[in-house]
This record gives C-alpha cells, structure tokens and sequence, in this order.
C-alpha cells in the first residue's frame, strides 16, 4: 500500500536527512520504525503524509505519487494539536466538517459518537481541552483523525509524552480499534517494548543519514495482550532490536580519573 523507493531527503546546508530509503508498508499492517534520535523517522512519516517532498526517489500509495496531505492518511502528532476553544464533539468533526460542510453531517456526527464511545470519552463531550487529562487529550486527538475514516494513520510518537500507565492503556486502545477497523498503521517510536508490543514488523533506521538497517518480524499472535511481554517471543525480539540500535548509538565519553 505505501511504498518508498530509493528516497532521500536533503535539507538546507547539506543537511542529508534520508539517503536510499526503501519501504513497504502492507494493507492492515502495523509497522513500526525506529532508530536514534535524529535518524530521520520523522521526515518519513512527513512524507508519507505529503507534509514534504523528497529530494530523490519516490513515495507512493498505492501506486500513486504522493505531493500533498490528504484525508485518506490521518496523522496523529506527539502534542494533541486539540484547538483550545473548541469542545471535544467540536475538535473531532472539525476536520470533516471544513472539507464536506453540511453534506454529510449526520454521518459524521454519528461517527464522532461512536468514537467518543470507543475511546471511552462519554460525558466529556462538551469539556475543552484543557479539562481533559493527558491520556483524554491524546484519545480525542485519535477520534479526531478516525472520524475521517482514513486508510491509513501515521502515528509520530504519540505516546510518549504520558506515564508509564496512561501509555500502556493507550497502546491497547490502539491495538483494540485496530483489531475493528484494521487500519494501516505506520507507527513511530523511540521505545523498544512499545514497538515490539504493537508491530507486525519494525524497520530499524540507522544513525543520520537515514536508512533502513534491517527489518525486525514480530511473530506474536493477535490479538495481544499485555502479558505477551512476559514471554520469550518478546524478550527474543527486544534483544535483537536493542543490539541493532547500539551498533548505532555514539561512543560514550570517558571520565579520566583526576
């Protein structure tokens, strides 16, 4: 469905973000990508999403060149990106409701009440963001972009800034609307245990200029459950993970003794 062929992306002052980047991400898969800081995780997903062009090679869904953002790829940001003045009914139809008006109100009305539902937001409807927890904030942010019945959802970390509690809870929220809808899901993280959790395959990224170091399948069953990490399947797969991620990691400094 997404393809990625021979993709680079270079920036001002010889800034050399991706170089060579070749990927595949399957219908109803999820796939996960990780990599150092700076390797340039990000910069694929904004192209993905047509936030960005590349500077060589191609990026594709489905066949067709990618060059703008459009609603059948839904993206949900580290930050909600809520707007403060709205309610969260508000926040979730607004993207529908700017690009087909009153057309199809009713639709998406009921969409946004079934998704209120399922991210177990009833009775804080009307509440604005700022009477919302964080986990609440990220959940409206999920049903914001499900209400627009995207192919795809491309996920830039969005976990990362909750406890250790709330983001466990969200990642079986996502694996539970997964498991309805059966969403293409492109899913960028920094945490190994998260990727290993939700992936069907992750893409291990190298040290900038980015590339795709090595290909990581996940042979866990679905649908998954939270003990799943407790098993030697998981523990096999993590160790893996983290030693291709230390083959990429700086060399620590050395204190000399004084």
């Amino acid at each position: 469905m997404i393809a990625l062929d021979h993709v680079g992306k270079a920036y001002a002052h010889d800034v050399v973000a991706l170089q060579d980047v070749s990927m595949r991400v399957g219908a109803n898969e999820i796939v996960c990508l990780l990599g150092p800081s700076g390797c340039g995780k990000s910069t694929v997903l904004n192209l993905i999403a047509g936030f960005e062009a590349p500077t060589a090679g191609t990026v594709s869904l489905d066949g067709r060149a990618i060059h703008e953002p459009g609603p059948d790829r839904g993206v949900v940001f580290q930050e909600h990106a809520l707007f403060p003045w709205l309610t969260v009914l508000q926040n979730i139809v607004f993207g529908r409701r700017l690009r087909n008006g009153k057309e199809d109100e009713r639709h998406y009305s009921d969409l946004a009440h079934k998704y209120i539902a399922w991210m177990g937001l009833q009775g804080f409807e009307h509440r604005y963001p700022k009477e919302l927890s964080g986990g609440m904030r990220q959940r409206a942010a999920l049903a914001r972009v499900l209400v627009n019945e995207p192919r795809v959802l491309l996920m830039d970390e969005p976990f990362a800034a909750l406890d250790a509690q709330t983001r466990v809870s969200m990642q079986m929220l996502l694996l539970n609307v997964w498991e309805r809808l059966r969403t293409t899901i492109l899913f960028i993280t920094h945490d190994i245990d998260e990727a290993v959790f939700l992936g069907d395959r992750i893409l291990v990224m190298t040290a900038r200029p980015g590339r795709i170091k090595e290909e990581v399948a996940i042979p866990l069953e679905r649908p998954r459950g939270i003990d799943v990490m407790l098993g030697s399947t998981f523990t096999h797969a993590k160790a893996r993970i983290l030693g291709l991620l230390r083959e990429e990691s700086p060399p620590l400094p050395t204190i000399a003794n004084e």
